[in-house]
């Protein structure tokens, strides 16, 4: 190594060592019974663990990870009558190995490090989380959408495997992870933030789980309640602002060329959901009322591979169309795609026209008629749940939303 680069390598090597060891001195105790490393042991471990690797000697590096571990071992037998646990001691193995990572990913030891200090610090929270507030029901599902992402997602193969070469089941699954993602994240924020920001951004956060059940659900509310029509109308409208971002992400992933060209019609597409919303809406952010529950979990496993299946279905048809009736059979299979999800109808035409199936043009009407069908749904579904006071209120800020899809792409 070169002098420069030693020098960056010890320097992150004892700023993980205090960091990591000013946590653990503040947890050692005091007298007898404290425990054996603190500041000054974490401090001297991960130095060790740069100075060993900096020498480019593999038997050294063994030999003093070796000697960290036998350290670490009379610790435990040391104080596991006062204290069982065996952080501390695991703790010591991970400063030294991020030692050791210093002088070759320094960025990379850092953040490790920082997340070692988060880890050990938040401790009492963690597991106040894990035991009081997090059910088994969340925890499958967490464990579950660890399983598609990280098990699932890797083993299908990125390429189409279908005689005509239109169904990718990477694509497909990842689509359908990143549809559980965010569901995840909505419910989380919604737990995490509870009911003290009412309706308005209730209906914004649970958009992420399903606009069209924030606006089902803020229907009924209103017609529940008289009263809470102008929050529940606000609720349902910023909900809208999660379609815009989930469709921007979706063209992301199957059509980058695609949302490059929509990217101004999508901009005003959430600009006016969430002005709209605020309009309508902004004395109900001070309500203490909450929003309806709109999931018992964080996702609906079923619900994901609905969305799944849903997608290579329509990415199918849409092909299909297009192979035996060109351009205006895949905008026909756009269209009754998107009356059941305009996520799902807009990827699979995103994806045709990526893949030169179709002419990026054709992708661009596709993706409007698909949210304009969906729009479609979502005001009918208002009036059946919310009335026709709460459809009124509601549909203006739909119509302005697909008319700005509509004007971008007839301008453009």
């Amino acid at each position: 190594m070169i002098e420069t680069d030693l020098v960056r390598a010890l320097a992150v090597a004892v700023g993980i060592g205090l960091l990591i060891g000013l946590e653990r001195e503040r947890r050692k105790g005091d007298g007898p019974q404290r425990a054996a490393a603190g500041l000054r042991t974490f401090t001297l471990v991960a130095l060790l663990g740069a100075m060993s690797s900096a020498t480019g000697l593999v038997w050294l590096v063994v030999a003093a990870a070796g000697g960290v571990a036998v350290l670490a071992s009379v610790s435990y037998q040391r104080s596991r009558d006062a204290d069982p646990g065996l952080t501390t001691e695991v703790a010591l193995l991970v400063t030294y190995v991020i030692g050791v990572l210093t002088t070759s990913l320094p960025a990379i030891a850092a953040g490790l490090g920082i997340i070692t200090a988060i880890l050990l610090g938040f401790r009492e929270p963690l597991h106040r989380f894990a035991v009081a507030r997090l059910s088994e029901r969340e925890w499958r599902d967490a464990v579950l959408l660890a399983a598609a992402a990280l098990i699932v997602l890797p083993l299908l193969p990125n390429r189409p495997i279908d005689p005509w070469g239109l169904l990718n089941l990477h694509v497909v699954w990842r689509l359908t992870v990143l549809v559980m993602a965010i569901n995840a994240v909505g419910y989380v924020a919604l737990r995490v933030l509870g009911a003290r920001w009412g309706l308005p951004l209730s209906g914004l956060l649970g958009g992420f789980v399903s606009s069209a059940a924030v606006i089902a659900a803020m229907g009924q509310r209103s017609r529940d309640d008289a009263r809470m029509v102008s929050a529940a109308v606000a609720g349902a409208a910023l909900s809208s602002v999660a379609t815009g971002l989930q469709l921007a992400i979706v063209l992301a992933l199957t059509n980058p060329q695609l949302l490059s060209t929509m990217q101004p019609q999508l901009l005003a597409f959430v600009l006016i959901a969430a002005g709209y919303g605020a309009a309508v809406g902004w004395r109900s952010l001070q309500a203490s009322e909450s929003g309806p529950a709109l999931s018992g979990r964080a996702f609906d496993p079923r619900t994901a591979f609905i969305v799944a299946c849903l997608f290579a279905g329509m990415l199918l048809i849409v092909g299909v169309l297009n192979r035996q009736f060109g351009a205006s059979g895949a905008l026909a299979g756009a269209v009754v795609g998107g009356f059941l999800d305009a996520h799902a109808a807009a990827g699979s035409v995103a994806t045709l026209a990526q893949e030169a199936n179709i002419p990026q043009r054709t992708g661009e009407w596709g993706v409007v008629l698909a949210v304009t069908a969906n729009s479609v749904t979502k005001i009918v579904l208002a009036a059946i749940t919310g009335g026709w006071r709460y459809c009124a209120r509601l549909a203006p800020s739909l119509i302005a939303m697909a008319g700005a899809l509509w004007i971008g792409l007839l301008l453009g």
